[in-house]
């Protein structure tokens, strides 16, 4: 059988599928003699973002043959290190995409309607709460959205909806009449216009820290900041530094920098904020999602088959051998 190691708690319905198929190591602590003590007899990795994979880590396993992340992004494996030894990376871009749309437009009305400071306020027995209360109505507003993948435009046509415009930058996907989402030349101009900017890229070093001081300054004043994407997209002391100002409205957060962040943390403090803990696609549907298209891929891999979403195509077809093919 194969011998496949998961970070976290296997689901039931992945474990039934996988018996007679392949052995599960771990979960277990994701520390330098665990993970010697372990994943050295592995030929298959699920990854879920706990751990980083370096040379070093990978070196750990000789067998190594694949490593299936189970979400989109991949900035925990050094896909050259994989690359170099062999080593197939996956990732399941299809997965994520319903949940984390619908927690982006969570986010957004929790911090338009002020969910949270109605809720502080009526458990605090305050009085005429019409009154105080201030929200914001998104009909008709402007939502600009960065990075036009899957997530992106699901969120522009959730958030047309609402009744919001939807515009987008991406110069990595073509204008098209099919996405039903305007596009502008660049940032600036999206930052410029847009009453409400959500992220939806992967995290590089051309886009660490894309939400700095100058972006935001650039940004209407009033308008909201989503990020279900990456946390490091975001400089916090410039966000901080923009919410203390009264330019922004709010913010929403579903991934922060580091993570999770310190209960002290002073974005956590502040009632115009909506931080959530990187739950946005911990639904029973997308995590059902997550480890079936991970699994399938890696079984794909260990069987010699090409996996669908193959992020080191210069791997393939040189991935490390099957000894039990070798075999027969």
């Amino acid at each position: 059988m194969f011998r496949i190691w998961f970070e976290r708690e296997v689901p039931d319905h992945v474990a039934a599928k996988l018996e007679g198929v392949a052995e599960v190591l771990g979960p277990g602590t994701a520390t330098p003699d665990y993970l010697l003590s372990v994943v050295s007899g592995a030929e298959a990795v699920i990854a879920s973002s706990l751990v980083t994979y370096d040379a070093a880590a990978m070196d750990l396993a000789p067998g190594l043959r694949v490593i299936a992340r189970t979400g989109i992004g991949y900035d925990k494996v050094r896909v050259q290190a994989a690359t170099d030894r062999g080593i197939a990376v996956c990732n399941t871009p299809d997965a994520p995409t319903a949940s984390t749309a619908e927690h982006t437009i969570a986010l957004l009305l929790s911090v338009a309607k002020r969910i949270a400071q109605a809720q502080v306020a009526l458990r605090g027995g305050g009085r005429d709460f019409f009154a105080s209360h201030r929200g914001v109505e998104l009909a008709g507003r402007r939502i600009g959205i960065v990075g036009a993948g899957r997530i992106g435009r699901a969120v522009a046509r959730m958030a047309e909806g609402l009744g919001m415009i939807a515009v987008g930058y991406d110069p990595f996907v073509p204008a098209s009449t099919e996405l039903n989402l305007d596009f502008v030349d660049s940032l600036s101009d999206l930052f410029v216009q847009a009453d409400v900017i959500s992220l939806h890229v992967p995290l590089t070093d051309r886009t660490r820290h894309l939400i700095d001081a100058e972006a935001l300054r650039m940004m209407k004043p009033g308008s909201i900041l989503i990020n279900t994407a990456r946390g490091g997209l975001v400089d916090h002391a410039a966000l901080l530094d923009a919410l203390e100002r009264g330019h922004l409205f709010g913010a929403g957060l579903d991934v922060t920098n580091p993570e999770p962040l310190p209960p002290d943390h002073p974005i956590l403090q502040r009632d115009d904020v909506v931080v959530t803990p990187h739950i946005a696609t911990a639904t029973a549907a997308g995590k059902e999602r997550l480890y079936e298209s991970a699994v399938a891929q890696a079984l794909q891999v260990l069987r010699g088959e090409r996996p669908a979403h193959l992020v080191n195509p210069d791997v393939w077809p040189v991935c490390r051998p099957n000894p039990s093919f070798q075999e027969t």
